[in-house]
């Protein structure tokens, strides 16, 4: 077993609790880890997940959402990845910030953590 980890990929989501933001959109960046059942000596993709398929699943998801809340997107995402090999993912954990949080105060995001 071993942990796959991408980090800090960045998109644009049309999420957030007021309608003005789904409008105008954000920018998210998301951290993500699935702990795989597999070896990696194997030297195979087809032994592993492909982490580019991952991206891909997480990039379909946020573009695809309109939900209120950053828990709702990690819900979907952490669901949209474990779907993709379900025999070999044994958890998803999933960081996700919100870099535009209208919210009047100086800071840099806002994260929240999941995991499944």
């Amino acid at each position: 077993m071993y942990l796959l980890k991408i980090n800090n990929m960045k998109f644009r989501g049309h999420i957030g609790y007021y309608p003005e933001e789904k409008v105008i959109g954000q920018d998210l960046e998301v951290d993500i880890e699935v702990s795989v059942k597999a070896q990696g000596e194997a030297d195979q993709l087809e032994a592993t997940i492909n982490y580019a398929t991952i991206y891909e699943q997480v990039a379909q998801v946020v573009k695809a959402s309109r939900v209120d809340l950053i828990e709702a997107l990690i819900e979907e995402i952490i669901e949209a990845v474990g779907q993709i090999d379900p025999s070999r993912t044994n958890r998803v954990r999933v960081r996700l910030r919100k870099m535009n949080v209208p919210i009047d105060g100086v800071f840099d995001s806002v994260e929240i953590e999941m995991e499944r």
